[in-house]
């Protein structure tokens, strides 16, 4: 009980096994926590662009094709050993 007051009053929280919270209309929700899961993750190598340097460098674009717009949105190669994480 001492995690639920903790949680209530939005005190830091040492990490714990995952509790079972019960809302008032009768619904549940596991609450897990995953900070301990930042160590083994690693960092996104592709950030997302800014806009204005996307617009930028469309604007001195001469053509725009229908197959370079087809091309999407955030297309990186993937090493053959990574494809099954991505899919």
């Amino acid at each position: 009980m001492d995690v639920i007051r903790k949680i209530g009053n939005n005190e830091i929280v040492e990490i714990t096994t995952p509790v079972l919270i019960t809302w008032h209309d009768g619904k549940s929700r596991l609450s897990v926590d995953s900070r301990a899961l930042n160590n083994y993750t690693k960092a996104d190598r592709y950030p997302i662009p800014r806009i204005p340097h996307a617009l930028d460098k469309l604007s001195k674009a001469k053509y725009i094709t229908k197959m370079y717009c087809m091309k999407g949105f955030h297309q990186n190669g993937v090493q053959p050993n990574s494809m099954n994480c991505s899919e």
